[in-house]
């Protein structure tokens, strides 16, 4: 299909960074958009309110400053993930900062919105949707969304169960719209992968923890370097929502990953004295993509080597 206008001329390789929480800085977001994919980070990674217009204010600025002063330079537009569920006390207010500032990129999770995408599409705005099923999918394209982004078996944090070639050709078996595919991308090969399926994006989030600009701990970042697919734990142990997490900090914890205690709605039973630990802040979430993760190299370093990854493995397909 052929893409958006905000996308057209302004991307060096079709790939959305996805929206990852402490993780994705304004920092990590600018250097992925000044680098030619697009950058996304959550509303609520302003830990509060009346932070998040400054950050998108900052972001939109040293963007136009960068592209003025490098008019060959693709610049990718930015986006803002908003949680769209009733435990996020804070969705109308961060929505209507995203309104006000006109954010070309909403990505909606938990819950698609009629309300939510007409606020965007009123001024011109896209909308893309996470979603693990077919239920959630056609759900989501009934209420109007631009775009669907399938969360497949591999990727990190809250995730699905299915394979995404099986997810990705289903779908395109009565969807036109834009697909970017979620689950275990981490280098240039698997971007062009996901474009064979039918994907019209790679959306790639784990890859960017270990990078210079990312929030993530020094300590997190090279636990991503020294572990693989292997030490990725997938439960919904944390959260009550299936996500992959690093084995280390579940043991770390005091927990066993074989032998996980049992989740009963908001009740966790550990053994006595230890405290709960916290997803994301305890217990961080990981893709299985990060076998081939060996540096934490600055963002526009990373881009440039998986464009350079993407032409190689688009030069041996047509060898």
């Amino acid at each position: 299909m052929s893409l958006p206008a905000i996308f057209q001329g302004r991307l060096s390789l079709p790939v959305i960074a996805s929206p990852m929480f402490i993780v994705s800085t304004p920092e990590l977001v600018i250097e992925q958009c000044k680098a030619g994919i697009v950058g996304t980070m959550p509303s609520l990674n302003a830990r509060e309110a009346d932070q998040f217009k400054p950050y998108l204010v900052r972001i939109k600025q040293e963007l136009a400053d960068y592209a003025a002063v490098n008019p060959g330079k693709p610049v990718a537009p930015y986006g803002i993930n908003l949680i769209v569920h009733k435990t996020n006390n804070r969705l109308e207010h961060d929505l209507e900062v995203c309104v006000r500032q006109k954010v070309p990129l909403i990505i909606t999770s938990l819950g698609a919105s009629k309300t939510v995408i007409d606020k965007i599409h009123a001024y011109g705005g896209i909308v893309l949707h996470d979603v693990v099923n077919m239920r959630h999918a056609r759900k989501a394209i009934s209420e109007g969304v631009d775009g669907l982004i399938p969360v497949c078996a591999g990727a990190g944090g809250h995730a699905g169960a299915l394979s995404p070639f099986a997810i990705v050709r289903e779908l395109r078996t009565f969807y036109s719209g834009i697909i970017a595919l979620s689950g275990a991308i981490s280098d240039g090969a698997g971007v062009l992968g996901a474009l064979a399926m039918g994907a019209d994006f790679a959306y790639i989030g784990s890859r960017f923890i270990a990078t210079q600009e990312s929030g993530a701990k020094p300590e997190y970042k090279q636990m991503v370097v020294e572990a693989n697919a292997a030490d990725i734990i997938y439960t919904p142990l944390f959260t009550g929502v299936p996500a992959n997490y690093l084995r280390p900090t579940i043991v770390n914890a005091g927990l066993d990953p074989e032998n996980l205690p049992h989740r009963e709605k908001d009740t966790m039973s550990f053994a006595e004295g230890n405290p709960r630990p916290k997803a994301w802040r305890d217990v961080w979430g990981c893709g299985q993509g990060i076998g081939t993760v060996t540096d934490i190299p600055a963002t526009a370093d990373l881009v440039a080597r998986m464009a350079a990854q993407y032409a190689e493995a688009k030069k041996r397909i047509c060898a």
